[in-house]
């Protein structure tokens, strides 16, 4: 199989269901943005020393993947059976995060990304998160979007950034408060 079609050297791209749209279309924006996300959890994953949290990782690459699947596939043409999100998910990592947030003290200030690299990554992948997010709400407001794709996204940057906490709190590395200049 060939990687390249030159089909996309104009500019444009097909969604899953054969319509072909600009590639800097907003479900494009949207799905690009979940798929670089994908890549920053990967990194998360690759330094994380938590059985547990590698193991909620990877399943959090594969949602990503399923949701990706999702805002590529055009709603009115594609035929396509795509891969359920579900509650579920989001429970899983709600439990995670309180589970992590009894191990620490509690966040007293605003935190200023950074500390060690570890910590570093988890806040690079949030605010990618929300950038993703960002282009779903936009994506939303022309062609509705699941809500729990929606819920998901938005819970995941919460998890980013307590796993971003937590990180620092097993590495005993001291979390960076912001301090506003008077």
């Amino acid at each position: 199989m060939k990687i390249y079609t030159r089909k996309g050297d104009a500019g444009k791209t097909s969604l899953i269901g054969g319509v072909r749209v600009a590639k800097d279309n907003v479900r494009i924006e949207a799905y690009g943005t979940i798929d670089e996300l994908n890549s920053y959890i990967g990194l998360v994953r690759d330094v994380c020393t938590d059985i547990v949290q590698a193991e909620l990782l990877y399943k959090i690459q594969n949602t990503l993947f399923d949701i990706g699947s999702h805002l590529a596939a055009h709603p009115e043409k594609s035929v396509m059976k795509l891969p359920d999100i579900n509650q579920n998910e989001i429970d899983e990592m709600e439990q995670q995060m309180d589970i992590m947030n009894d191990q620490m003290p509690p966040l007293a200030h605003f935190i200023l990304p950074g500390g060690h690299v570890h910590v570093s990554y988890c806040h690079l992948a949030r605010t990618v998160c929300r950038r993703a997010e960002r282009h779903i709400v936009s994506l939303n407001k022309s062609q509705p979007v699941e809500s729990l794709i929606m819920r998901y996204i938005n819970r995941l940057s919460d998890y980013l950034f307590v796993l971003g906490r937590y990180y620092a709190h097993l590495l005993q590395v001291a979390e960076i408060m912001w301090i506003p200049e008077r």
